[in-house]
């Protein structure tokens, strides 16, 4: 089993940055990929950016060039920097690991960009 749980979130105005923070706990071995997704209100998950074992990382066309994904292996923790934040990413922000025991989510965090 792996436990995820998302930090960083909260209210921030337009063009404005946040960093987003997931611990990862528990078997996390057997690592494929880890991304971070997220949800709008009446609106379906949608993936935003994913990096994998080797570092590889691909991004939405949404937050191209505005977000980068990293992660510390040693810390068990993956990031999100998102910076020139527009009102149109608000919504609750979810990691997503990937391993050989299958696909985990955490709680989210909610990101608001308002003025």
């Amino acid at each position: 089993q792996v436990q995820l749980a998302e930090s960083g979130g909260g209210l921030v105005e337009p063009g404005g940055s946040l960093r987003l923070s997931c611990s990862a706990s528990g078997s996390t071995s057997g690592l494929n990929s880890i991304a971070w997704y997220r949800q709008a209100p009446g609106k379906l998950r949608e993936m935003i950016a994913r990096i994998s074992l080797y570092g590889l990382t691909n991004y939405a066309n949404s937050v191209k060039g505005r977000f980068t994904i990293s992660r510390d292996a040693a810390k068990n923790t993956l990031y999100l920097q998102m910076d020139s934040l527009k009102p149109e990413d608000t919504a609750v922000y979810y990691c997503n690991l990937v391993n050989l025991g299958g696909s985990y989510w955490g709680q989210g965090t909610q990101v608001t960009v308002s003025s």
